[in-house]
């Protein structure tokens, strides 16, 4: 299985939450975990609710609550877009924390997508957050694929990255080698978010490989 080649002793290591537990979530505390990243996983239900999840991640990867992955340097919203609201409601200020918009304006069973009034989803979420450094990234690929080897045929599966700060969007990217994917930062948030954000950008669900 491809692993990431990475000083340790050189990489600046962050905190890393994940608010949400559901596919997205899931899958993205496995891609963690199999990279042996520590990172904290919350759901609106509590860590108890969480206990199998826990269990089958491994020591890397340890449920707590909501309010405690919220503290994390780097936390990760993978929300249902109608429940995002009240999910972040009552969290403390930001202050300048990155948030990694992991979210779609779409979810089951109607899979419509929901009216952003000519927005991005990420532009709405960062109103939701104020004080926090949003990028948006891990939004695109099926749960399966976020979770499986990245390394894929030879090559790096891509990962698409759109954010208005460049050092939060250099973390985010730092992250994302970390794991063993390829970064594509395609520019802002109202521009390049917009290109893969599902269902109405081009980029949606393609599964790309970069190789060298």
């Amino acid at each position: 299985m491809f692993r990431p080649t990475y000083d340790m002793q050189q990489e600046h290591i962050m905190k890393i939450g994940i608010i949400g537990a559901g596919a997205i979530g899931s899958a993205i505390a496995r891609a963690l975990g199999s990279a042996n990243i520590d990172a904290v996983i919350a759901n609106s239900r509590g860590p108890a609710s969480l206990a199998s999840l826990e269990a089958e991640l491994g020591a890397h990867i340890k449920a707590v609550t909501v309010e405690e992955a919220a503290r994390s340097d780097i936390v990760f919203l993978a929300v249902n877009w109608s429940k995002i609201p009240a999910a972040v409601q009552d969290l403390p200020s930001w202050q300048g924390r990155i948030v990694i918009d992991a979210n779609n304006p779409i979810e089951a069973p109607a899979f419509r997508p929901f009216d952003l009034g000519g927005r991005t989803s990420s532009e709405i979420v960062a109103d939701l957050l104020p004080g926090a450094r949003v990028v948006k990234a891990f939004n695109h690929l099926r749960p399966a694929l976020l979770s499986s080897d990245p390394g894929a045929e030879g090559g790096q599966r891509v990962l698409f990255v759109a954010g208005d700060d460049a050092a939060a969007k250099k973390e985010v990217v730092q992250l994302i080698g970390r794991l063993g994917f390829f970064a594509l930062d395609i520019g802002r948030l109202a521009e390049g978010g917009k290109m893969f954000q599902f269902p109405a950008g081009p980029l949606p669900s393609l599964n790309l490989v970069k190789f060298d």
